[in-house]
Order: structure tokens, then sequence, then C-alpha cells
């Protein structure tokens, strides 16, 4: 087997145990976070109806445009706008899933981020 394939088993592997442990309501939805090379998405998903409840990301319509959207200063833009999109619904909990992103760079600056803005995890 190649090493890619080896490397995206791993992933699989980690993202598993990490979501296997979460779950996200609707009073405490999951905060579900991707990162590409060029930018970073983030949700609040309810597992149990399968709604996304709010989102935000680098590369959306309504965001500023940004000189670059992957890097840390534009992940912590991501999470204070996120925690100001649940805080307009009124969510104040959220579970945090790295998926299998090491809790670390632009991933922890944006969990940083919207627990400044308000959100606890």
């Amino acid at each position: 087997m190649d090493a890619q394939k080896l490397k995206h088993r791993r992933q699989d592997r980690r993202a598993h145990r990490v979501r296997s442990k979460l779950t996200g309501t609707a009073e405490r939805p999951r905060l579900s976070v991707f990162r590409s090379s060029k930018h970073i998405y983030a949700q609040l998903i309810d597992d149990l109806n399968g709604v996304t409840l709010a989102a935000a990301s680098t590369a959306a319509k309504g965001t500023a445009k940004a000189p670059y959207g992957g890097n840390v200063k534009a992940a912590a833009a991501v999470g204070q706008k996120l925690a100001e999109a649940a805080k307009a619904k009124g969510i104040k909990q959220a579970a945090f899933d790295r998926g299998h992103y090491r809790y670390h760079g632009r991933v922890k600056a944006l969990a940083d981020a919207a627990r400044k803005g308000g959100l606890q995890f």
C-alpha cells in the first residue's frame, strides 16, 4: 500500500475516534472544522436532526475579502464570526470536533476565538 493511502486511512481512523465520542444536539451542537490549504471552514451541526445551524468560513460570499484565508489570523476571524452567528441563534455551548486535525495552529486559533466570542466547549 502506498504512503498516501496509509495517510488517509490513519486520518479516517483519527476522525472516527474523535467523532464517535461527540454528538451534536440543538442545545449543544457539534462545532466541526475543515481546513484546506487556502481556507478554513467551521459549522455548528445538530446531528439528531441532521441540520447545520450556523456556518462561517474564509471562502464565504459575505466575507470581507481577506488577503489570505489559510493562516492563523483568518482562522481566528472565522471563529469570531461563528461565535456571533451562534449567539444570534441563542447557542451558548458546543462540542468541538477537530476531525483528524491536531489541536494546533489554525484549528486552535479558531477554537480560542470562538471561546472568546462566547461559545463554551
